[in-house]
């Protein structure tokens, strides 16, 4: 059963987590979706295989609270747009998606799919390879996009394409790969904002801390409206437009969680002279 905020006891001082603005009856652990079943035929051997390792270890290492009243849906593809500030992030996420009786699917790096044994889980779970150039198989009707929709799957996009690089962790400018799956293939998306995975594991860092368990707030958005957008010739301008409502959504979920006030300009790597990708600390 899903309990109060109140009822985990009082927040550490100083701890970065308070969530100031959301109400203690809007707050609540353990399962936040409580009866909620799995759809028929949605899981398979592969994410069996890599639920049993994982989801047990980030369940224990992570005290997820669920704020706000929105749940991810039971059912229907939409596009999961998070932010990103550490690498632990996916599996975190990924792990909130999975108690929400959801499979998750991610956008992720083609050359992992070569990796043994790695490569064929990857493949088994329907994970989507990127390509260095940007393109997906989600680029073609017949594939990606098609099975998407008719199978009603939820795929995980970091709309930032890789770890902030914001000082203090904001969301930065994002990239338009999220928007383009939505409105290709013109299903919802969805903002989701989370605080906390950097108590896991440090932006960059390479030891994980499982113990003490660490608190891990979780909020879900509305659906984006993109109707304005949709219809409309995908170009760039388009892209743009609705990147920038989408990474403004999720800022604000984060504002909600972080009970801070996020900068007025939307930090840019190129303005501040750094690389795109890879690491730059």
């Amino acid at each position: 059963m899903s309990s109060p905020l109140a009822a985990d006891g009082p927040e550490q001082p100083g701890d970065g987590l308070e969530a100031r603005r959301t109400p203690a009856s809007q707050v609540a652990t353990g399962d936040p979706v409580p009866g909620r079943r799995w759809r028929r035929g949605e899981l398979n051997a592969a994410f069996r295989v890599v639920a049993s390792i994982v989801i047990p270890t980030f369940r224990f290492s992570a005290r997820y609270r669920w704020h706000g009243p929105n749940r991810l849906p039971a059912d229907g593809a939409f596009v999961l747009a998070p932010n990103h500030f550490t690498n632990i992030d996916p599996l975190v996420v990924g792990t909130a998606v999975w108690i929400s009786k959801r499979a998750p699917r991610f956008l992720a790096k083609a050359s992992l799919f070569k990796v043994p044994v790695f490569g064929k889980l990857m493949s088994g779970m329907g994970q989507i390879p990127v390509e260095r150039s940007g393109r997906t198989r989600l680029s073609d009707p017949l594939g990606g996009g098609r099975s998407l929709v008719e199978q009603g799957g939820a795929i995980i996009v970091y709309p930032e394409g890789t770890l902030t690089r914001d000082p203090d962790l904001w969301p930065m400018r994002g990239k338009t790969g999220a928007v383009r799956i939505a409105l290709e293939n013109d299903v919802p998306l969805i903002p989701m904002a989370h605080w906390g995975t950097q108590n896991i594991m440090a932006r960059y860092g390479k030891k994980l801390r499982l113990f003490p368990p660490s608190r891990v707030d979780v909020i879900v958005g509305d659906p984006v409206d993109l109707s304005a957008y949709r219809g409309r010739p995908i170009d760039q301008q388009t892209l743009v437009e609705a990147t920038a409502l989408v990474m403004a959504r999720i800022t604000a979920l984060l504002e909600e969680l972080r009970g801070e006030q996020a900068p007025a300009t939307r930090w840019d790597p190129a303005a501040n002279n750094q690389k795109e990708t890879g690491r730059f600390e």
